[in-house]
């Protein structure tokens, strides 16, 4: 039976699991989620942030689950994990959002810490979530794994090198896992590129940001809201292993890498 458009994009039923979930493009799709009908598993290192983004969900008349964790933490994963499955009895949908990029003197002053800690928030993080839930997904009725990345990883600056490096490992990594659990799992990226979030605050005013881009600015949060529910959606039940950007359609605003994102 065909369905409908808005029966493609209903996500009724259905839960979802968002890191990074509290703020910035990590909110906007938890709330374009729950708009859509999903109940929504928020997690972040601050449970204050993640309750007030769960509060406004269950406004909305979905439920939501705050859960404070540290995703780059290996063994305190399938806790939390665990407890999002007790929650609502499974996860259809998983949202690996968050992410880490600061800035360091210059590339030769990189410390091993911060080299290091890039990659464990950007790249190792959304791994180990991918396997302990795609795995389950996989033994249940399947779902969807969204990968979130950067326009960075394919056009990189000296200034994120690391990040850069994370991130590309992220997209490489995502179209293994497509492989992994097919055809139950679908496992896509979206690859954002400059956002106004709260992360760039201190820079998204400056009047040469976008101008390298087709649209001449820089994205919306809210802009991210329909390829996550797209990918999250019967809507892209023959989409697996893709990259999709969002960016405007042109090449990276080095001023925005510059300033970290």
């Amino acid at each position: 039976m065909t369905k409908s458009p808005a029966e493609l994009f209903d996500l009724s039923g259905k839960v979802a699991l968002i890191t990074g979930g509290s703020r910035g493009l990590g909110r906007e799709m938890a709330l374009a989620f729950a708009a859509a009908g999903a109940d929504v598993v928020i997690v972040s290192r601050k449970l204050a942030a993640c309750e007030a983004v769960a509060e406004e969900i269950e406004r909305s008349g979905r439920r939501a689950l705050p859960l404070a964790g540290h995703v780059g933490h290996w063994d305190e994963m399938p806790s939390l994990v665990e407890s999002a499955y007790n929650w609502r009895n499974g996860i259809q949908i998983l949202v690996n959002n968050a992410g880490l990029s600061p800035l360091s003197p210059s590339i030769a002053e990189t410390s091993e810490a911060l080299f290091d800690k890039v990659v464990e928030i950007n790249f190792k993080a959304a791994f180990r979530l991918s396997v302990l839930v795609g795995e389950r997904m996989s033994a249940a009725d399947g779902g969807s794994i969204i990968n979130i990345s950067s326009t960075g990883a394919l056009r990189p600056t000296a200034g994120i090198a690391p990040y850069a490096g994370a991130k590309a490992g992220l997209n490489a990594m995502s179209l293994a896992l497509s492989l992994a659990w097919a055809p139950k799992v679908r496992v896509n990226v979206i690859s954002p590129g400059t956002f106004k979030t709260d992360i760039a605050a201190a820079w998204s005013d400056n009047p040469e940001l976008g101008k390298s881009n087709p649209l001449g600015r820089i994205g919306i949060p809210n802009e991210i809201a329909g390829a996550a529910l797209f990918l999250a959606s019967d809507a892209s039940t023959y989409v697996n292993g893709a990259l999709i950007r969002v960016d405007g359609g042109g090449p990276v605003d080095r001023t925005a890498l510059q300033h970290g994102f």
